[in-house]
């Protein structure tokens, strides 16, 4: 898959008895910021030894943390953790109750595995400097866990077994390079590699640790995008995800001891995640339906979809069932409600909401929901976007416009809650959220149709955006501006360069300004994603003057629209020179240019009152530059 570098009123009525007989809306209140980022944000979920407890990480004190829960949901979170620095993420319970968590510095991705005690106590487990370690699951037989690690080896990663007594790390899989590591099969004989070749095509191997055979299991011609998905419990079988003779990632299943390999799930669209419980009575298979994600746990017994429960409207997500197979926790997101975590009985059906996102002072019916549209581009080709309007907006209305463009190359704007789109059109503007040629999630030719065409294919289907949004009646064509992170980042500086006159403003947000500098800088422990990147956008060395022509900072003369950079000082994918320069030269044009560091951020935010400051500063730079004043 691609590599990806980086997301109004209630129809309440008021009757004049005699003055105004016609019901009106009331007016949808404004919120701030500050109210927007009082949602809270989640990361994982797993359920305690005894069944009892919910572990997750969650920002609600503004830096993520750990916290734990009942499991029937009587009672409020309690904080493990008080980190007010580094983000902790929660990766699990061990067996006998212990919890392992993974934290980085600042940001920077070189995140280590931490052991909690019971008592509280933390020890690092993984010591070794300016390296990344990152888990890689518990043992079938639990008496273990593996982690992945390029601590010898910067550009690829090895895979370690951890003892749960001695804590003591044995080295299983030295990778030669080239390769990724998956899922490690129940007997612990096996691991599960991804070979990447290009962004579009990729194979799998399956490594015997007693033989040290690595052998291909994916042998095909042409482009086809395969990837391991884990082994099934009983070991005999591993499942791959695959896009041969397709245009979909589906799931098929390699039989260990014959060599033949069946199709086990096939969808409309793309199959992103296939994975049995620990028993394998269940099923979990997730499926990337036109940016939502649609869900079915099987009973393996009868390959049916059990029936849960009526919840509210939005995707089900992180499922995590226990091994015996009777409890299980997930979360239910959607674009006009932030995430609530649920837990949920197999035997007495019971769902029971643990934590909810949405802060108590917004009322939910004050939020907009996106709504799929597409329209044609320059070439004739369909593009999917997310439309996002205010409450009360009507034809007529001249409201401004902001494109929201993801990160990637190779994402997808999907329909999950983002405060910062919220806040938007909750003051007023139009978001719409442009997957552009190149996004995933829309078969592989449109996948790879952007290749070698980055900042001019793509940046072509956000331009053709502005022939829809004018086509609503209540877009003022005349204040249509630009924003995006990450890859997003550089098609809003691409936007302001290589087409100076289209939009009204960029908001660039952790973007790539040299190609040059940031294909050079690309983290070493990407490995293979790295080639892979060269092959799509360019390789610095070969590829220069095509880069060299694609990257906004060289071109800067041409900016003539005001302008807002964010950055992070420790990111490791867009250095922050790259901002500085771009700033540094856009200011010479005499154009109007606003910069926002952080000097505790990476690439993305994790601290809340940094996402404070930096959602402040765009709406009052489009509140400026774009809305105008009085407006």
């Amino acid at each position: 898959m691609k590599t990806i570098f980086l997301a109004i009123g209630f129809s309440a009525f008021s009757y004049g008895i005699l003055a105004n007989p016609v019901p009106k809306h009331k007016a949808v209140p404004k919120y701030t910021i500050e109210q927007f980022m009082k949602t809270i944000r989640f990361g994982g979920s797993d359920i305690s030894p005894d069944e009892q407890t919910v572990l997750f990480s969650s920002n609600q004190d503004g830096v993520f943390n750990l916290y734990e829960i009942p499991f029937n949901g009587n009672g409020q979170p309690k904080q493990l953790t008080v980190s007010k620095t580094n983000a902790i993420f929660s990766i699990g319970y061990l067996p006998d109750g212990r919890i392992l968590y993974s934290s980085d510095e600042g940001g920077n991705e070189l995140s280590h595995i931490y052991l909690r005690e019971t008592n509280g106590a933390v020890k690092d487990l993984t010591t070794a400097e300016k390296a990344k370690f990152q888990f890689a699951g518990l043992s079938h037989d639990r008496k273990s866990f593996f982690y992945q690690s390029n601590q010898r080896d910067k550009s690829a990663f090895d895979v370690y077994e951890i003892d749960l007594t001695t804590l003591t790390p044995k080295l299983i899989f030295k990778n030669p390079g080239g390769f990724l590591p998956g899922d490690i099969s129940p007997d612990k004989r096996y691991v599960a590699l991804a070979k990447t070749i290009t962004t579009t095509n990729a194979d799998v191997y399956l490594y015997d640790t007693k033989t040290k055979e690595n052998k291909l299991l994916t042998k095909h011609t042409g482009d086809v995008n395969n990837g391991p998905e884990g082994f099934t419990p009983d070991g005999k079988k591993l499942l791959f995800s695959t896009d041969e003779g397709a245009e979909f990632a589906y799931v098929k299943a390699y039989d260990l001891a014959t060599g033949q390999s069946a199709v086990l799930d096939k969808a409309n669209w793309d199959i992103i995640a296939d994975y049995p419980s620990y028993h394998g009575r269940y099923r979990v298979l997730s499926v990337n339906d036109d940016a939502r994600t649609t869900l079915k746990i099987i009973d393996t017994r009868t390959n049916q979809p059990i029936k849960l429960p009526a919840l509210p409207g939005g995707d089900i997500t992180g499922v995590n069932i226990t091994d015996s197979e009777n409890r299980m926790t997930f979360y239910v997101n959607s674009s006009n409600s932030p995430a609530t975590l649920y837990s949920y009985d197999f035997k007495s059906g019971k769902v029971t909401p643990l934590v909810r996102g949405l802060n108590p002072e917004i009322n939910p019916d004050d939020l907009v929901a996106g709504e799929v549209i597409r329209y044609k581009s320059f070439d004739g080709m369909t593009i999917p976007a997310l439309l996002y309007k205010p409450k009360d907006a009507k034809a007529g209305d001249k409201l401004p416009a902001i494109l929201s463009i993801h990160g990637g190359p190779g994402g997808q704007t999907r329909l999950t809650y983002s405060p910062l789109v919220q806040y938007l059109v909750n003051s007023g503007y139009v978001v719409l959220a442009v997957n552009n040629r190149g996004s995933s999630g829309y078969g592989k030719t449109f996948y790879a149709a952007d290749d070698r065409k980055h900042g001019d294919a793509d940046l072509k289907d956000c331009v053709a955006s502005k022939t829809f949004l004018a086509g609503t009646g209540y877009v003022d064509p005349a204040k249509i501006g630009i924003m995006g992170g990450s890859y997003g980042g550089y098609m809003t500086l691409a936007g302001l360069t290589f087409t100076p006159d289209e939009f009204a403003v960029g908001v660039d947000i952790f973007g790539v300004a040299n190609w040059l500098r940031t294909l050079n800088s690309m983290p070493e422990w990407w490995g293979p994603q790295r080639e892979a990147m060269f092959k799509e956008i360019g390789h610095p060395k070969t590829d220069s003057v095509a880069l060299y022509n694609k990257s906004p900072l060289f071109h800067t003369k041409r900016i003539r629209k005001p302008l807002l950079v964010i950055q992070g000082a420790n990111d490791p994918r867009v250095l922050k020179i790259e901002s500085d320069e771009i700033v540094a030269n856009v200011k010479q044009n005499g154009v109007p240019v606003e910069y926002v560091t952080f000097p505790n951020e990476g690439h993305g935010f994790v601290k809340k009152e940094n996402e404070i400051t930096a959602y402040k500063a765009v709406k009052e730079f489009l509140d400026k530059y774009l809305k105008g004043p009085g407006q």
